[in-house]
């Protein structure tokens, strides 16, 4: 199995696939990146085929041009901690856990605002209570 940027990569998929694997790299910077050493590595290898000097050469492309996972992670944490300290929208927005890029919020936006949480009377509970 291949181990690039620390991320063991699919044995069984083509190495431009596979390189999307790594947080980071998607499908166009995978072919980016053969693109550059086409000499060396074909895009359309499976992982299992490649050799321990190609995976060596992956390896230290990307480690030299490209920042990806933890370094990337930690970027981007690094980024998100400044909007909210800066006291950016940006950052009222992450803070409050709501939508940053614009979104609506009145409908959708579920997956950042969470489960539906009903405000206001219910009908059992306004039925139950007794009318002064």
């Amino acid at each position: 199995m291949a181990r690039i940027a620390g991320v063991d990569l699919p044995r069984d998929k083509k190495i431009s696939i596979a390189l999307s694997y790594v947080f980071g790299i998607g499908r166009p910077m995978a072919k980016k990146i053969l693109a550059g050493i086409s000499a060396q590595v074909s895009p359309d290898l499976k992982v299992k085929d490649l050799t321990e000097d190609q995976i060596g050469l992956l390896n230290s492309v990307i480690a030299k041009e490209y920042k990806v996972e933890g370094e990337l992670r930690r970027e981007i944490t690094a980024n998100i901690k400044r909007y909210v300290e800066i006291n950016s929208y940006r950052g009222y927005r992450h803070r409050r856990n709501l939508p940053a890029r614009g979104q609506r919020t009145r409908t959708n936006a579920r997956t950042r605002r969470g489960r539906r949480r009903t405000v206001g009377s219910s009908g059992k509970a306004a039925a139950a209570a007794p009318k002064a």
